[in-house]
């Protein structure tokens, strides 16, 4: 069987590495359209950060690793367009196009940064750094800049703005919504990160949307919004990712947003024909509604579970419930599942419980404070945001198994869990309670 997959980040590579496990003989070629291989996104940030020295550090995987494997990669390969009739894939190597045939075709091609409602967004003082080349240009012009601008407040968004504000730059924070991270957080849980944002000198602009970056010179961008102008050294696109599929023929089936089609195994319209990762949409859980949901979590899981259903349908995939987790401005936050404000728009009778607690049970223990969001009848749990200034990230992974198994409340209070008293309270964080001098605050709905 012979395996070809479009996209070697880390859909494809988590993709090719579950196809060896499963079917030792197949051919596995991966098809890279980077000059590199197994780049992190956010390397960038990492290199700001002091957790690497150099760019060049930021991999997920390595030739040596695939070698090791026998997966086959050909890199600098551009796919011009899928013949899924024939199962071919026609490509471009430097100067030569070639034609590849397949048994079985994984979709991969991950997303690019890009905004078609913004003009002037394509120039290259806007910053774009989620591939090497491109960080590798930004970390140069960031150098060269003392005011930096922003679009987006979201993960990406927030996590440039610190960093950045550690180098000393001045931050100009642009949003369109009413607070950052609405995606993930609810209003009140992130009210004390934007406080310790404005404390740190950066200036937010909420509620305003950009329409256009005007480029004067090298050194100054005038970004456009509404009956203000921002001038500025350079620009940072933290807008969503979108995939770039110009290369799909007839036979593979779109959404509006240019997402490919996929059922619960992932498979395509196209026989044979998988996708994967920023290339589709996901859901909540199965039956549930579809939405664009780029997160490397999500690309691993979708790449593993294609893998799976080469031969035959055999796993679902299980839905995406957003999992996220940073360390910003001071606060670490985290979030799962299902936000207050989008479970306006779901036909569930939802009430939510604000909580904060102690993360041990030292005098001078930090506090976290945790929003539960639950179904109101059942007190099924279905999201959950925390925010603290002690490391609680690897806790929202509890809370995203318990929404994953379908636990309620009732069941996560008598969640097993070990005591410390240097590293946890006489109950854990994630198991909800309302005594023991918590302060709990529940909705009136």
């Amino acid at each position: 069987m012979k395996v070809v997959i479009i996209g070697a980040s880390f859909a494809g590579i988590a993709a090719a590495l579950e196809v060896r496990k499963k079917h030792p003989q197949a051919t596995i070629i991966l098809l890279e359209k980077q000059t590199t291989l197994g780049y992190i996104p956010n390397g960038l940030h990492l290199y700001w950060d002091n957790k690497i020295k150099d760019l060049n550090e930021a991999r997920f995987v390595t030739t040596a690793q695939l070698d090791n494997e026998q997966i086959h990669y050909h890199l600098g390969v551009t796919v011009k367009k899928l013949n899924t009739k024939q199962k071919l894939v026609h490509y471009q190597a430097a100067e030569n196009e070639d034609i590849m045939s397949y048994d079985k075709l994984i979709i991969a091609a991950g997303s690019r940064q890009l905004s078609e409602k913004i003009t002037g967004s394509h120039h290259e003082s806007v910053l774009k750094y989620k591939r090497y080349h491109e960080a590798q240009a930004a970390l140069e012009k960031v150098a060269d800049s003392q005011h930096i601008t922003i679009i987006g407040g979201g993960q990406v968004g927030i996590e440039a703005a610190d960093l950045l504000r550690r180098q000393e730059k001045q931050v100009t924070l642009i949003e369109s919504m009413d607070y950052v991270l609405f995606k993930y957080l609810d209003q009140e849980l992130i009210l004390p990160l934007e406080e310790a944002m404005l404390k740190a000198g950066v200036t937010l602009k909420l509620r305003q949307t950009v329409s256009s970056i005007e480029t004067e010179s090298e050194q100054s961008v005038t970004v456009h919004l509404g009956n203000e102008s921002v001038i500025t050294d350079a620009v940072i696109l933290g807008v969503n990712v979108r995939p770039h599929l110009t290369f799909l023929d007839e036979q593979i089936k779109l959404h509006m947003d240019q997402t490919i089609k996929v059922d619960q195994y992932l498979r395509t319209s196209a026989e044979d024909v998988f996708a994967v990762g920023d290339c589709i949409q996901l859901m909540f859980e199965p039956g549930e509604e579809r939405e664009y949901v780029p997160l490397i979590n999500n690309a691993v899981r979708t790449g593993i579970v294609a893998a799976a259903n080469l031969l035959k349908p055999s796993i679902a995939f299980k839905g995406s419930l957003r999992t996220i987790g940073t360390h910003v401005f001071g606060h670490y936050i985290a979030s799962t599942g299902m936000t207050e404000a989008e479970s306006l728009f779901t036909n569930r009778a939802v009430k939510t419980v604000l909580q904060k607690i102690k993360v041990n049970s030292l005098p001078n223990a930090e506090t976290v404070t945790i929003k539960w969001v639950y179904e109101a009848e059942s007190k099924l749990l279905l999201g959950a945001q925390m925010i603290s200034k002690a490391n609680i990230l690897e806790k929202i992974n509890t809370l995203a198994l318990a929404i994953q198994t379908k636990q309620t409340l009732e069941e996560l209070k008598q969640k097993d869990y070990f005591f410390q008293p240097a590293y946890s309270q006489m109950l854990s964080t994630t198991n909800p309670v309302s005594w023991m001098g918590e302060r709990v605050e529940e909705d009136e709905n």
